[in-house]
């Protein structure tokens, strides 16, 4: 198939619009061939999740698109960097990693980027609306615009998100096209209590379990009778990307897409339809959690990162208590949210409780944690998911009140009786 290309695509092709277009378009040609398209599309934003450094490479291909005077065609936010640049010194990240992950901030500073440094974009100006084609990296990020707001995005890896970004043109393929946004497999909630819907905690539960069995297909999910808050929904989506590698999913009578079942698969039957009982959330539960007994090193919440409701539910659990000498507690969130936070008198308490803040990047993400760090309790699935592979720690799943009281106590306390047969 021979892919269609407007005059402007020719034109930055060519290098009549700077070397950094060339390079940028040349990269987008190529991927549009690889995957078969037939032609280019506009995008109205991207989120550029190359930002995270990665080693000399990464920082060498922001900082050669820098040099050739890289500017973004399109509104573009930042997603989570490499390091905390003001606080990275209170943890064990090497000055040499520091120094080069800034070195790539700047880089993409350079582009004409916004500066928000997060992996919840949504939670910004940047957020997108129903119905418009963007170019989103990170994983969350993705499944959140597509399931959540109904904007449109491929999984966009690191590298050519930025290049999409330069261009503002990206292959006209996958969850770009109505077509390939319908549902695969039903999921179909059977007896699961009210009470549990509604409760933080069932969403990276349910997320977890989702991306576990639709893999890469689109899940339908049924059954949901509650309006879950949108933290609610950025815990679901984030769980969904991590066990699978899910960009789109649809809630029946709450995403947008989804007013009906009929509407998720359009009028197609379900490739496979899977009854999801409480049994089976159990297990899932029980799947986030690899640590035995009650020794904690670290509470960690905010992946993704902390938003304002959450600060706000936080500040009350904290009052009066402090966290136990032994065991470190650390939230992570943006700049934007922490300023909010700030404003609204929720950092105060989390500052008296002996509590941290990381800013701009995350445990997964930066050479942060101290080797005595083994052991981690969170209410993030994500965190739960990719902690154990990628820091080499073991980890709790807990509810919010679960880690507070944790830290509080030092050792591992959970509140089981929402879970009980």
């Amino acid at each position: 198939m021979s892919l269609k290309l407007t005059e402007e695509d020719r034109a930055q092709l060519g290098g009549e619009r700077g070397e950094a277009n060339r390079l940028a378009m040349s990269v987008i040609v190529r991927m549009a061939n690889v995957s078969g398209a037939d032609s280019l599309m506009d995008i109205v934003g991207a989120h550029i999740d190359s930002t995270v450094f990665q080693g000399d490479a990464t920082m060498e291909f922001a900082e050669r698109l820098a040099a050739h005077g890289a500017k973004v065609a399109v509104p573009s936010s930042l997603n989570v960097s490499g390091v905390d640049e003001h606080g990275w010194r209170e943890w064990a990240t090497p000055p040499e990693w520091a120094q080069k992950a800034h070195r790539q901030m700047i880089a993409y500073q350079s582009m004409g980027t916004e500066a928000t440094w997060t992996c919840a974009p949504y939670q910004t100006a940047f957020r997108p609306k129903f119905g418009q084609q963007i170019a989103w990296g990170e994983s969350n990020a993705i499944a959140f615009a597509n399931s959540v707001i109904g904007a449109r995005s491929e999984r966009y890896p690191d590298l050519m998100d930025v290049c999409a970004a330069i261009t503002g043109r990206v292959p006209a393929i996958g969850l770009h096209l109505t077509e390939n946004r319908a549902g695969h497999v039903l999921l179909r909630l059977v007896d699961v209590p009210r009470r549990i819907q509604e409760d933080d905690s069932f969403y990276p539960v349910l997320g977890h379990l989702i991306g576990r069995v639709a893999q890469e297909r689109i899940p339908v999910v049924e059954g949901i009778e509650v309006a879950p808050a949108e933290d609610q929904l950025k815990a679901l989506c984030a769980a969904v990307a991590s066990s699978g590698a899910v960009a789109l999913m649809h809630l029946v009578g709450i995403t947008p897409e989804a007013a009906t079942t009929a509407d998720a698969f359009q009028n197609k039957p379900p490739q496979q339809i899977v009854e999801v009982t409480m049994d089976d959330l159990r297990q899932a539960r029980r799947e986030l959690t690899t640590a035995e007994g009650e020794k904690l090193d670290m509470v960690v919440l905010g992946s993704p990162h902390f938003s304002l409701a959450e600060f706000k539910k936080l500040a009350p659990l904290l009052v009066g208590k402090r966290r136990h000498p032994e065991v470190q507690f650390l939230v992570t969130s943006s700049r934007l949210m922490c300023n909010l936070a700030e404003q609204a008198g929720y950092i105060e308490p989390l500052k008296e409780f002996g509590g941290k803040l990381t800013v701009d990047t995350c445990i997964l993400t930066t050479p942060m944690l101290h080797p005595e760090i083994k052991n981690l309790m969170t209410n993030s699935a994500k965190y739960a998911y990719y902690s154990p592979g990628l820091l080499s720690t073991q980890v709790v799943f807990g509810r919010l009140e679960d880690c507070v009281q944790s830290a509080v106590e030092g050792r591992v306390i959970r509140d089981e009786s929402l879970w009980k047969r």
